[in-house]
């Protein structure tokens, strides 16, 4: 089950707080998170099968990050999940504007968290609709948001974020999470913390199919604009 817990201006230092595990098969190919050479306002993984996205920031504040629905599969759907990442970070539209002008039948099942400096939304094409998110703290797998499955999860970001959040003790809050197996398993895991005043760090740390920890990549930088 994919992974993503996350504060929402729950702290007015930090408007946005977020730990992720990607679970995923082993075998699809995809590159570590980095700035896109083809795309230099993203930072984000990328998968190389198709080209999308799983989760991602840019340089203007934009986050954006996608998890399949489980039972969502749909092998007529037209479009990768992940290009709805894409899509969002390298343009500037309001995240209620950017779902309206999606084609929900265009993808297999899926949940899309989308953030500008304003306002963040869920959206899911099988459960939900769309939803303007109130401040506050969230947790999505691969069903609907908050369900009773993430509560341990998001307890334990809770307490992380209690005092100065840090970037390991939210690696911990998802270590108990991750899934190890040989064919399907935790890819990686992502923390990012967005502070008031621009800055932004972003760190991602994979895993192979072994669970063994691969080279942890670090970015900081400061909000364009």
């Amino acid at each position: 089950m994919c992974l993503i817990v996350l504060a929402w201006r729950v702290r007015p230092d930090l408007p946005l707080i977020v730990a992720a595990n990607r679970d995923e098969f082993h075998a699809r190919p995809a590159e570590g998170a980095r700035f896109w050479h083809d795309q230099p306002a993203i930072l984000a993984g990328r998968d190389l099968q198709a080209g999308g996205a799983w989760l991602g920031v840019s340089r203007s504040g934009r986050f954006a990050a996608v998890t399949n629905y489980r039972g969502g599969g749909d092998p007529n759907a037209a479009q990768s999940r992940g290009v709805l990442v894409v899509n969002f970070l390298r343009n500037d539209f309001a995240p209620n504007n950017y779902i309206s002008s999606l084609n929900p039948a265009s993808y297999s099942g899926f949940n899309l968290l989308l953030a500008d400096r304003d306002e963040m939304w869920w959206f899911s094409n099988r459960d939900g609709g769309s939803h303007r998110l109130d401040p506050g703290s969230y947790g999505l797998g691969n069903f609907s948001l908050d369900t009773p499955e993430i509560s341990d999860s998001k307890q334990r970001f809770s307490d992380a974020i209690e005092h100065t959040p840090s970037i390991e003790p939210l690696f911990s809050v998802l270590a108990p999470s991750r899934i190890l197996a040989p064919d399907y398993g935790t890819r990686c895991s992502t923390v990012l913390i967005a502070e008031r005043d621009g800055r932004t760090q972003f760190v991602e740390r994979p895993f192979d199919a072994q669970g063994t920890e691969g080279s942890t990549r670090r970015y900081e930088f400061r909000r364009a604009g």
